[in-house]
Order: structure tokens, then sequence, then C-alpha cells
């Protein structure tokens, strides 16, 4: 028992002993959902009023207009706005009560404003290969609707697979958060993940 303690004493000493020093799963996941790319939230920027066919089609306000939380109505298109044709979007009456409940009544009454849908959930850390003070980490993640409308926009089943650069500093394993560029940085592969099927 006493030597297990010292032994136990022993190691927290020693640097090389440090969990932060070895760049398991534990690590990596918890390094992953700690950094900031991670935890970020997604969110849709709505624009009410007259809006381009380009913003128009894009498929959130497509699924807002198959909810019945917006109406779409055709419209002239005014001086600079392209493509046309143009649209004008008005929140229907659901719409404003399903967004009562997530944003402040000013806000509501706002042409653009910004819904918050989503935030990622870490599933698991798939595989690590290192090599030297530089490591590749595969995981796969999900979203999770943080509302009714991230709901009807993000599908909490869809897994994504994505690999982040590590780089072993003096005080340990860090996520590579930007350049220099040997690896992936965080932000890029959580913008263009890998969905797993």
């Amino acid at each position: 028992m006493c030597q297990k303690s010292i032994l136990l004493i022993a190691c927290l000493l020693l640097a090389s002993c440090s969990p932060r020093n070895v760049l398991s799963r534990r690590l990596a996941s918890d390094l992953i959902q700690l950094s900031d790319a991670f935890k970020s939230a997604q969110s849709l920027t709505l624009q009410t009023g007259i809006v381009s066919n380009q913003t128009y089609t894009a498929p959130e306000y497509l699924v807002l207009q198959h909810r019945g939380w917006i109406t779409v109505s055709p419209a002239p298109c005014p001086a600079g706005l392209t493509p046309a044709p143009c649209w004008d979007i008005l929140l229907a009456p659901s719409g404003v009560e399903t967004l009562r409940l997530l944003l402040s009544t000013q806000e509501v009454s706002k042409p653009t404003f910004t819904i918050p849908l989503a935030r990622r959930e870490l599933i698991d850390i798939t595989g690590i290969s290192k090599q030297g003070s530089a490591a590749s980490v595969e995981f796969t993640w999900r979203w999770v609707p943080l509302n009714e409308v991230g709901a009807a926009l993000y599908s909490g089943d869809q897994r994504y697979k994505s690999t982040v650069g590590f780089r072993d500093y003096d005080d340990g394993w860090r996520v590579v958060l930007g350049s220099p560029r040997t690896e992936q940085p965080l932000e890029d592969a959580l913008k263009n993940p890998e969905p797993i099927f």
C-alpha cells in the first residue's frame, strides 16, 4: 500500500507521467470538446422582407416554408438585388410563435435576426496517428438540435467524421487551431466533415 502511494506521488511529480503528455483518446476527446471551434453553436441568420432568389432557394428557407413558419410571395426586385426573381418573406403566425420562445420580441421584429440551431456532440475518437510531435486524430460527431427550428434543420441521427491535427508542446498536446498548416485545423475539420451513412 505504502509502495503504491510512493509510486503515485513520484509519477505525479514527473512531467512524463502527466496525462497531458500522452495523447490518449481521452485527452484528445477532452481537448476537442473544450475548443471554442467545437463548442460554437450552429445558427441561422434569417432575413425577412424582399430577398433574392439565391437567398430564398437556400435549403433552410425551404424547410422553414415547408413547416409553415414563413410565408413567401413573389415581389419585384429592387435595384441592385440579383438574381431575379425576388421574394417577399414574412414570418407566419406559427413562425412568430415558435421564434417568440427563442428570441426577444425586439429581435423577431427586425428584418434580419439569428436563430440558434444546434451544438456539436463528440461521439467517439476513432483513431490517433502520431509522428514525432505531430498527430492526426479522427473522430465522429453529430449535431444536437437546441430547439424546434434546429430539429427541423438538423437530424440528430446524422453522424460526421472529421480529422484534426494535434501538436506536442513543452506543456503537452494541443489541438491545432490555425496556421501553420502541417495538419488540418479544427475549424476546417468541422466545416467540411465527411458524412457517415
